[in-house]
């Protein structure tokens, strides 16, 4: 296992050394999220439920929302959502293949000397899930179709989004990598109220 730490930490290095200067740069009000009571002023609730949605989608389509949610059976790394390197495939539980699963390089918590991100539960989304090259509309409705959310009820969905371990990495998510927008709890409210709202999709 050292073995493959070494290794995996002097590739890793060369690969992601551009990151951390790009993430420094991002834009501050990018990286914000208006509070769910902001648009509670929309009289309209179909209106008013859009924009939530609009709002949460800051988080649901950064980068470390969508790497992890790929078309295809390789999941996607950086800010440009570029292939995973080393290729890697998905596997039938989302962890890898059988020779080459997640927990081979990804521990149970970041470790940034080798900018190697890590979680007790590390795995991709089911492909049922996948967001990436999808409009907002489509992701939308994906978000709230319990055939590809996983069985989800909208109230499971808003825990989810508010609670679950591995989305809140997206906020914390190590060195060289640039955190979702805003804050769990900001983004968990926002969801919660656009379900409140009656859950409006955009078009798609």
């Amino acid at each position: 296992m050292k073995v493959v730490w070494a290794v995996l930490g002097a590739a890793t290095v060369v690969i992601f050394a551009g990151l951390g200067a790009g993430a420094e740069q991002s834009n501050a009000e990018q990286q914000q999220l208006k509070p769910a009571e902001a648009f509670a002023e929309i009289a309209d609730q179909t209106e008013r439920s859009l924009a939530l949605f609009n709002e949460a989608a800051k988080v649901i389509t950064h980068p470390r929302c969508v790497n992890c949610h790929p078309a295809g059976d390789r999941p996607l790394q950086g800010e440009d959502g570029h292939p995973h390197v080393p290729p890697v495939t998905r596997g039938p539980a989302g962890i890898g293949a059988v020779a080459m699963q997640c927990t081979n390089c990804h521990g149970p918590a970041n470790y940034d000397p080798a900018r190697v991100p890590g979680h007790p539960l590390w795995h991709l989304a089911p492909i049922e899930m996948a967001w990436q090259g999808h409009t907002l509309g489509e992701i939308c409705e994906q978000i709230k179709d319990p055939k590809r959310n996983g069985g989800k009820t909208l109230e499971e969905i808003v825990h989810h989004m508010s609670e679950d371990s591995l989305v809140g990495w997206g906020w914390n998510p190590g060195a060289g990598r640039e955190p979702a927008p805003g804050t769990q709890k900001a983004f968990g409210a926002l969801v919660e109220a656009w379900v409140a709202s009656g859950a409006a999709c955009p078009a798609p």
